[in-house]
């Protein structure tokens, strides 16, 4: 695959910097009568009890249209906002989307996901689960709360749904939740997945206490693994053994210090005698010598085998050659921490809900394999993708706020510079926005992509085999303006247009004369040419209908906006953001040390206001924000604007800003600055 720029190479796999995919081609047909497991005999009740109503299909579940029906489908371009290189462009590059995760796991492949981690909004109250404070987050969570538990089941269970279909046939799924609707989600994952599919509930502990001053603290947390099939991958874990089994068990010492338990060489089942240096001895009666005569040899050559006091052959079990005691589906902070206010992982990346990489850890080493590809569709600070990263697994991520995606973003390259990046070749990832898009980025794309991007988003098919014309929706031909918002639509373009639609065969023999002309602008000249065309229809033959649609406004989206449900609004789907212009300053406090100041900074998206501030000061090849600055926030919760930062040493530094709204748009500054 090569290009005339040098993003690409022949060697490169996957998208770009700039790309737009467009979304899959698919049949909108009825879900097939398999799509859930036909357990109905499971859910119904006797019949002794009568006719007691009890339903077998999860809640929100339409038997033609599945969930559809309340969500549905809208298919739509992903723009590749960035992809964050590490020097490997030939293996194939992680995904990072910031969108709706329902509608991007709807354009992803069947069965293309080993592992899947989500950690969704806890049923335990709105303000407790908004994180971050996008704009999107908060619709969304009014969208989760608005019909209570019925409506935040329904809302999950479309989401689990696609889930299953993106699972492959032996892969998993862990759903974290607590205490307030875990055992009501697990109900409609037995109807989702399967009663059979239950693998494992587990029971984390989360916190080391918590004061309740009326009932026992709740300190855990629960873990759903399902897997999608009767067959599934699993790697036995083992945690430590504790001080007082150690005591207990290994109380036998070599001269240099290493514990060993007194292990048995017999076990239940006759058999016969055999030689112990030189001497045969026979087993107790009904039981047999657990090792061959050639084992035995080698143990006693190695000093494995001592003897008792009643010269009764026992082996010696080094306590530093066992894995521990197998892991049960009780997990103590001792065993798995959790992450803490005060710790490094903390004050790096922390802010509400952080899971920790202890965690995670352990479910990717259960559950998946090398090389394999894990998702988390509600990333967060991205805890999943890092450790992903950090066990060589492939990975995809989501999240619906533009916040959290950074973060990702920033942990991610920070963990490929620091660490990993240095022991084996590590993909490049991509940044993919669905929905809302970057009307800068958008401006800098090649005619031909953009012309291609904007008839998909509008529902029209791109096609220009006839000069002039774009691509057509149904049967009237599309129009598409230039990429840069500086580049209005002329009268000459009106009129070159109406002849290009006068020549087609539809025109001639269909009596077609309607048009549509998408542009981010129209010059009056070219409103008046379009109004002259309209006029013609009462005198002449030869007039033409064209509709006029700026690409930002509503009647562009309007198509999609109109599919909202109660349970679903897309208003604000097909959306376009600018970025926020960043203004810093900076002043020398001391030596080495200097203060920064980013509330200069423009919004340009009309009702947004800055959410995140990042800060790289050394900034090279790739953004990264430096460790505990990024996503700093004062007491009553408002972005820290003014930070302090020592250098390590004078001379000239490259620093680097990065500023998000709660709108989505995202900002970058770099200057360099001579410390002294």
């Amino acid at each position: 695959m090569t290009r005339k720029d040098d993003r690409l190479t022949e060697e490169t796999i996957g998208p770009m910097k700039g790309d737009f995919i467009p979304p899959p081609d698919i049949r909108d047909a009825d879900e097939p009568a398999e799509a859930l497991p036909q357990e109905e005999e499971f859910w119904r009740p006797p019949a002794r009890f009568g006719t007691v109503p009890v339903e077998a299909n999860p809640l929100g579940w339409d038997r033609r249209r599945g969930f559809r029906k309340l969500y549905p489908q809208v298919m739509l371009p992903t723009q590749v906002v960035e992809r964050v290189s590490f020097g490997h462009p030939e293996l194939e590059p992680n995904r990072l989307f910031w969108g709706d995760n329902l509608h991007v796991m709807r354009q992803l492949p069947s069965e293309s996901i080993d592992l899947i981690y989500i950690d969704p909004p806890f049923f335990s109250g709105r303000e407790y689960n908004v994180i971050f404070g996008d704009q999107n987050e908060l619709r969304s969570f009014a969208d989760i709360w608005e019909g209570g538990l019925p409506g935040y089941l329904i809302w999950l269970n479309a989401r689990l749904y696609e889930m299953k279909r993106l699972l492959t046939k032996t892969g998993s799924i862990w759903l974290h939740l607590d205490w307030h609707a875990v055992h009501y989600v697990k109900q409609e994952m037995d109807k989702i997945f399967g009663t059979d599919s239950l693998r494992n509930e587990i029971v984390w502990q989360a916190t080391n206490a918590h004061s309740d001053s009326k009932r026992f603290g709740y300190v855990h947390q629960s873990l759903l693994w399902y897997s999608k099939g009767p067959k599934w991958t699993y790697h036995k874990q083992f945690d430590d053994y504790s001080e007082e089994y150690v005591k207990k068990y290994y109380r036998y010492q070599e001269p240099d210090g290493r514990l060993y338990a007194s292990g048995d060489v017999a076990a239940a089942g006759p058999g016969p005698p055999k030689m112990f240096n030189g001497k045969m001895l026979s087993p107790p009666p009904g039981s047999h010598w657990r090792f061959s005569q050639e084992k035995i040899d080698h143990f006693l050559k190695e000093d494995r085998i001592f003897f008792t006091k009643n010269g009764f052959p026992r082996y010696k079990r080094y306590l530093d050659e066992m894995k521990g005691a197998p892991a049960q589906s009780i997990w103590t902070d001792e065993q798995v921490p959790y992450v803490v206010s005060w710790s490094r992982e903390a004050k790096d990346w922390g802010y509400p809900t952080q899971k920790s990489e202890a965690l995670l850890e352990r479910i990717m080493a259960a559950s998946s394999n090398p090389g394999e590809v894990i998702a988390d569709f509600f990333v967060g600070g991205g805890t999943a993708p890092t450790v992903a990263q950090r066990l060589g697994r492939r990975w995809i991520a989501c999240d619906q706020s533009r916040v959290a995606v950074a973060i990702t973003a920033d942990r991610i390259t920070r963990l490929v510079e620091d660490k990993v990046g240095r022991l084996f070749p590590v993909p490049d990832f991509t940044i993919e926005n669905w929905g809302v898009y970057e009307t800068g980025r958008l401006s800098k794309t090649p005619p031909e992509q953009f012309r291609q991007f904007v008839l998909r988003a509008f529902g029209a098919s791109p096609d220009d085999t006839q000069p002039g014309i774009h691509g057509s929706k149904g049967a009237v031909p599309v129009f598409v303006g230039e990429p840069s918002q500086r580049s209005a639509v002329r009268a000459e373009d009106v009129e070159a247009f109406a002849n290009a639609i006068r020549i087609t065969v539809r025109y001639r023999q269909d009596n077609l004369r309607d048009g549509i002309m998408l542009a981010w602008a129209f010059r009056p000249d070219a409103l008046e040419a379009a109004n002259r065309l309209r006029e013609l229809e009462q005198t002449d033959l030869n007039f033409i209908r064209l509709e006029q649609i700026r690409i930002d406004s509503p009647r562009f989206r309007e198509q999609v906006a109109a599919l909202s449900t109660d349970h679903a609004d897309y208003e604000n789907f097909l959306t376009f953001v600018q970025p926020p212009r960043v203004e810093v300053g900076w002043k020398r406090i001391s030596a080495r040390t200097y203060k920064f100041d980013v509330s200069e900074t423009a919004v340009l998206n009309a009702g947004a206001k800055i959410i995140n501030v990042q800060w790289d000061f050394e900034y090279g090849e790739r953004f990264s924000s430096t460790p505990g600055y990024s996503f700093i926030h004062s007491k009553k919760k408002e972005p820290v604007l003014q930070v302090q930062y020592i250098f390590p040493q004078t001379g000239t530094f490259r620093i680097a800003c990065k500023v998000q709204d709660d709108m989505g748009g995202e900002g970058l500054w770099t200057g360099e600055i001579e410390v002294k």
